[in-house]
């Protein structure tokens, strides 16, 4: 069940480094190819596709403290990644740009559901900042999760 003390908790801010390689492994992870999308693939400081941000859990793991969605304890069996969406505020990052990630639960609110029951959704924002703290992106990821587990409709 959704803990709502965790409504506004922040986690410990976190670095982030854009290299070439993993911008053109996952470019082709995504189905971007060189000829569609050579933005991604050439030069010296290529384009992050738009949901490169996505990799930014691979870079909080390593610090504790960084990632607040723990303090949710969203239920594995009634909880589910409903929505990610991404704002640039400016030109997206290149390879060889460091950016300063911060991530904080934004909102915890309810709805009444039609078969789960009533519905939790909480919507987890991560900023991030160039070196000089401008805000260059933010990942908006929204979890649900239902009043009952799947299975237990009408009981």
């Amino acid at each position: 069940m959704v803990d709502k003390a965790a409504l506004g908790a922040v986690g410990v801010p976190f670095e982030m480094d854009i290299e070439r390689g993993k911008i053109r492994e996952f470019a082709r992870a995504t189905c971007a190819s060189p000829q569609a999308h050579p933005a991604h693939f050439e030069g010296e400081r290529p384009v992050i596709p738009p949901t490169f941000l996505t990799t930014q859990f691979f870079w909080e793991e390593a610090v504790a403290g960084s990632n607040p969605w723990s303090l949710v304890q969203m239920s594995q069996e009634r909880g589910m990644h409903a929505e990610q969406e991404y704002t640039f505020h400016g030109p997206p990052p290149r390879a060889g740009d460091r950016l300063v990630c911060t991530s904080r639960i934004e909102s915890i609110t309810e709805k009444e559901g039609r078969r789960g029951g009533s519905m939790t959704f909480v919507v987890m924002i991560t900023e991030f900042r160039d070196l000089e703290g401008r805000l260059v992106a933010e990942a908006r990821l929204t979890g649900v999760e239902t009043g009952r587990a799947p299975g237990e409709e009408g009981q």
